[in-house]
């Protein structure tokens, strides 16, 4: 297979923001949406009028059809590149790729991508969970109950029997993330959180737990992309994009090829390549956390360790701040926040602020080049992004 053409360099964030998060009653999802992309664009320097690109994923609590639209309109913007994309939770990675293609294409020359919702109060819990439902082949896996919890317990189970993964090394990646999350003034959780809580937390589907699952959040986040060139004029320190992949290899798990392989090795190979760097060169990971054994595969598939033992990497903590690679600086979706495609896009902002420094017990040392992998779907569709805070 051709190798895609190289973004190495061509583009860069010069701006992150994030709204309010937790539960906040007064803001609607377009407002969190817009309350982000103005943080965003205060920390880059940039006005409205300078956007010429926007770039937006989807909402559940939202009732409009071309949302990209939409929050052009609410924002007052009219751009010249526009869309709404969804690849689940992989669609700001994935969208984050296609503002660096349409910026080295001459498309747009500064592009906005926000995502989120107000899911934790702007929907009802029945509607929640008929969300949670939604995902499932409409013909072959809705009619039997199946969920999106329950997808995932099946590839923890499969994890489990094939490598020997245990209900412990899960739970520890949720005391990972939540003791990063306490060290992050906006993050959605605030408690500490201790092993024996995680293992005696409410059953969802065999074996995850409620703290094994994700957040419901309020939340929304945002980036600003512009080309290399110009970044270097800004306010903000530029992070440089050094390489991005995307791969998809179904849409419902009775399609999937594996239980326990995914496109995460494929998206990961081909940002790798194209960043000419490897796993050892890589200081900081922001990698999608929606189910405890998420970060746990992607560890192994992206090169970290070796099948089987991304649990033990966790369990041992080589995954804290000060360990071999921190994960999830922010907490995650499990502790920081989630909202829609906003959990995953908040990776990438806290892969800009590490590179950046200057964030106190969170700051990774010396963080030069972070990797952020989104998945979306039941690990259906995946993009690997590297970042550094100097072109390589």
């Amino acid at each position: 297979m051709k190798a895609p053409a190289s973004l190495k360099n061509k583009v860069a964030i010069v701006g992150v923001g994030e709204s309010d998060i937790g539960r906040v009653p007064n803001m609607t999802g377009l407002g969190l949406n817009a309350q982000a992309a103005k943080r965003a664009l205060d920390e880059s320097g940039l006005k409205v009028s300078d956007i010429d690109g926007v770039l937006t994923a989807y909402s559940f609590t939202e009732p409009y059809f071309m949302l990209g639209s939409v929050i052009c309109e609410y924002l007052g913007i009219k751009p010249r590149f526009n869309a709404s994309l969804i690849c689940g939770g992989a669609s700001p990675a994935v969208m984050l790729k296609h503002a660096a293609e349409a910026i080295a294409a001459g498309q747009a020359e500064t592009i906005l991508v926000c995502a989120g919702e107000n899911r934790a109060t702007g929907q009802s819990r029945d509607a929640a969970v008929a969300a949670l439902m939604a995902v499932g082949h409409p013909y072959f896996e809705q009619p039997y109950g199946a969920s999106i919890p329950g997808f995932y317990a099946m590839i923890a189970n499969r994890h489990m029997h094939v490598y020997g993964t245990t209900r412990e090394q899960m739970a520890q990646v949720a005391v990972n993330t939540r003791a990063h999350a306490l060290l992050h003034p906006n993050a959605h959780m605030k408690k500490p959180l201790s092993l024996q809580e995680v293992l005696d937390a409410k059953p969802i589907a065999d074996p995850l737990g409620m703290l094994d699952c994700c957040l419901i959040s309020d939340a929304g986040g945002a980036f600003i992309v512009t080309s290399a060139e110009r970044a270097a004029d800004l306010k903000a320190k530029p992070v440089y994009l050094q390489g991005i992949g995307e791969f998809h290899t179904h849409e419902h798990l009775m399609c999937a090829p594996s239980l326990t392989e995914f496109g995460a090795v494929e998206s990961g190979r081909v940002a790798y390549q194209m960043a000419g760097l490897g796993p050892q060169d890589i200081d900081v990971a922001e990698l999608y956390d929606c189910f405890t054994i998420v970060p746990i595969i992607e560890l192994e598939e992206l090169g970290f360790c070796k099948p089987g033992e991304g649990g033990a990497f966790f369990a041992e903590g080589h995954a804290r701040i000060g360990g071999k690679l921190p994960v999830n600086t922010h907490g995650g979706m499990l502790s920081h926040a989630h909202a829609g495609a906003a959990g995953g896009l908040f990776g990438i902002v806290e892969a800009v602020r590490q590179l950046r420094g200057g964030l106190g017990e969170r700051q990774v040392q010396d963080a030069e080049v972070a990797i952020v992998h989104n998945e979306g779907g039941i690990l259906s569709s995946h993009c690997t992004v590297i970042l550094a805070n100097a072109k390589g």
